[in-house]
């Protein structure tokens, strides 16, 4: 008698609008046509800011008061004038012409992340603040089954606007917190963010109006400049697929590097294997590919086995929301 499929055997690995796929071709011919791709970039853009101010988030408002604040002369002194843009990052992505490297995606970037958090439980009767703290929350839960707990010193790369950083900070202080009470000891987490844009940090650092953050570091991933062994654990909350592959490799290769033995590497991102993701209607992806010009290569990269081959063990992939997956490794000594 032939052994029925099991519900992994049944996940396809991928979506078809991602990598080699008919489908996929489809899109991406579309995309590369400049008036429709024209199109597809400002509707992108408006699935965004109408899901975020039907649901509360004041997205024109929130531009227009960081716009007016000030910011902008935080930019100079964020700023590392020896840092070398790659050739990824210097191409147009999240609607924008200059990718992350413009005011515009700053002052929009808080915004959106609360807009992607709601899209995900979008059924659910959820405000903006309960969706983003669920999203995060569901990261930390799983970084707590896992143990990792003793933790110090944190590196949260690719921070943008320093949600994530602050976020994972607090979550990790307030342990520390409930320690130094229970054995009389005060020990605190240092905490850095560390950003390829200035004009992110520049707004992280305004708004981490506690200093919580011990340092906003304007710096490419791949050579960090840090010591060797400098940190308990690395995070990177929705980075990688922004990423192409060859670029992700370099990074787990520092990463390995500036960990400490028996440290930890946490990744949040987008879930190859979703159904959720799998399938989203045509309108839908085919907006989401015009924005993100790396997306068939995250879909198609196994990232377990770059973790592996970059000297990671004990890797472990947990489905922690219905569109996320997280994964978390340890650096052996």
């Amino acid at each position: 008698m032939q052994t029925p499929p099991t519900r992994n055997q049944l996940t396809k690995q991928k979506p078809d609008w991602a990598g080699e796929d008919l489908l996929s071709r489809f899109v991406n011919q579309l995309i590369r046509t400049k008036p429709v791709y024209a199109v597809m970039k400002q509707q992108a853009r408006k699935v965004l800011i109408q899901t975020a101010e039907k649901n509360g988030v004041m997205w024109r408002a929130n531009y227009a008061a960081l716009k007016a604040s000030g910011v902008q002369v935080e930019l100079s002194a964020i700023t590392n004038v020896d840092v070398q843009y790659p050739d990824y990052y210097n191409v147009p992505f999240h609607a924008y012409d200059q990718g992350n490297l413009c005011w515009d995606a700053a002052f929009e970037a808080e915004s959106a992340t609360y807009a992607m958090a709601l899209r995900i439980w979008k059924n659910e009767s959820l405000t903006a603040d309960q969706a983003q703290a669920r999203l995060r929350s569901s990261f930390h839960e799983v970084l707590d089954r896992q143990g990792i707990t003793n933790v110090r010193d944190i590196l949260d790369v690719g921070c943008s606007v320093g949600i994530s950083t602050r976020t994972l900070h607090d979550h990790y202080q307030t342990k520390a917190r409930d320690v130094n009470q229970a054995l009389d000891i005060n020990q605190t987490v240092n905490t850095i963010g560390l950003d390829l844009s200035p004009y992110m940090l520049a707004i992280a650092r305004v708004q981490d109006k506690n200093c919580s953050i011990s340092q906003w570091i304007h710096a490419r991933a791949e050579t960090t400049g840090f010591a060797s062994s400098s940190f308990d654990l690395v995070s990177l909350q929705f980075v990688l697929h922004e990423l192409p592959r060859s670029a992700t490799v370099e990074i787990f290769q520092e990463m390995r590097r500036i960990l400490r033995s028996g440290g930890h590497i946490a990744i949040v991102d987008n879930n190859p294997k979703s159904t959720v993701i799998q399938s989203l209607p045509p309108v839908l992806f085919t907006l989401m590919k015009s924005t993100e010009p790396w997306t068939d290569d995250y879909y198609t990269f196994d990232v377990e086995a770059a973790l592996a081959d970059a000297g990671f063990e004990a890797i472990i992939t947990v489905e922690s929301d219905p569109r996320h997956r997280t994964i978390v490794a340890r650096s052996c000594s």
